[in-house]
């Protein structure tokens, strides 16, 4: 606990009877006082020396005054500088690490091995900037409150995601033994959420196909079959052209790359192979839609605010992500199953699961072909013209070759 001492701070300062307490000074930096069970009060200097964290004692709390702790710390970090300490001296100090030295380790052993979006988790767990510098051990509940409502007054759904990780991280911590309980076990998310409806309508998807036509490749192309295969935005911005059997017209996702880790296969249309057909290609690169050729797209929020701009200025917000919502709900009006869309979508509700799942890769293939067909054709028929114009477009700098199916 980081706390700048005074004699009057030291003197009501009770024991608390489970653990002992150590807070740091803000004046000297180095400088601990530590409360123990018993009730004793000692100051003692810490620093790192030959890369171990020690603890030098420097004395009971009032046979040393405060004045006293702050010379004798000053002196010691000073000949420690200098090279005139005995650098054996002390003992090895029990140092919890901060909120800033864990999220790394925790991202490096955890998220990166486990979570496929583990630098958006990174990117949430480092909006907790009022907390880095804490001990890990010394987190309270109501920390935790006050950097959530902060977050939260910018970004409400963020505040909750951020919470989320951070209660995932400090379990990891739990079970690694670097904390004795879970401060925010069962803490309530900040915000209250909404569950999305949007559905795009007819006139609407019409204009934003018009849209993707003007703003071409790779973003207009990449929203296009985001519309007509129904996918989630990463797994279509992040297509391999390895992923595709252009004769056998399939599209299959793996298990690496597919949100709920399991490998799934999209059957590619006429809409869809005539995207791919114009789209050009990098030589050397396995990355449909690129910019540079060593990496897929990304920066959809300036895309997001190019679309927004050119659309109707009546246009309801939306996101990417109801374009899904909105080829599901127009799906079930043109009378496909259930469980075939869910297994278009690649939901872990859909009817295949447990054992099924891994010997069914292929499932419902013939029922998702032309569920996927009647969608296109709806799409075809909303957007008044045809699927793409017919004089190709030039490719970028460094692509070249066109695909043949």
């Amino acid at each position: 606990m980081i706390q700048a001492l005074t004699t009057k701070f030291i003197e009501t300062r009770k024991p608390d009877p489970s653990k002992r307490v150590d807070y740091r000074d803000t004046v000297v930096p180095g400088l601990v006082l530590r409360v123990n069970k018993s009730g004793t009060k000692t100051f003692s200097f810490h620093k790192r020396i030959n890369g171990k964290m020690k603890r030098l004692t420097i004395g009971q709390f009032g046979p040393f005054s405060m004045t006293d702790a702050r010379d004798r710390a000053r002196q010691i970090h000073y000949e420690l500088e200098t090279g005139r300490f005995e650098q054996n001296t002390g003992i090895e100090c029990d140092a919890k690490p901060t909120l800033g030295d864990v999220i790394p380790d925790y991202i490096e052993k955890h998220a990166k091995v486990h979570n496929r979006d583990w630098k958006r988790k990174k990117a949430l767990l480092e909006k907790f900037t009022a907390l880095h510098g804490e001990r890990i051990d010394e987190i309270k509940r109501a920390d935790v409150v006050k950097a959530c409502d902060l977050i939260r007054k910018s970004a409400p759904t963020s505040a909750n995601r951020a919470l989320a990780h951070l209660k995932h991280l400090m379990g990891w911590c739990f079970e690694r033994g670097m904390i004795v309980a879970n401060p925010i076990a069962g803490m309530k998310p900040p915000s209250k959420e909404k569950s999305r409806e949007r559905v795009l309508t007819d006139d609407e998807l019409g204009a934003l196909w018009a849209t993707c036509d003007a703003e071409g490749y790779p973003f207009g192309d990449c929203m296009k079959l985001l519309i007509l295969s129904g996918q989630r935005r990463a797994e279509v911005a992040g297509m391999r052209w390895s992923e595709l059997d252009l004769e056998k017209c399939l599209w299959t996702l793996p298990s690496t790359r597919a949100k709920n880790g399991r490998q799934h296969t999209v059957p590619i249309t006429d809409a869809m192979l005539d995207v791919l057909r114009r789209v050009p290609r990098f030589l050397g690169s396995d990355y449909v839609f690129t910019t540079k050729g060593t990496s897929p797209i990304s920066g959809f929020g300036r895309l997001k605010k190019r679309l927004v701009k050119a659309l109707p200025a009546e246009t309801e917000h939306w996101t990417p992500h109801d374009l899904r919502r909105t080829m599901s709900t127009n799906m079930a009006m043109l009378g496909v199953p259930q469980p075939v869309t869910e297994a278009l979508l690649n939901h872990k509700t859909g009817v295949v699961s447990g054992v099924a799942a891994i010997y069914n890769v292929n499932s419902y293939a013939n029922e998702k072909r032309e569920a996927l067909a009647l969608w296109n054709g709806h799409v075809e028929r909303v957007t008044k013209s045809a699927v793409l114009p017919e004089i190709p477009r030039l490719g970028v700098a460094g692509s070249t070759t066109p695909i043949s199916a």
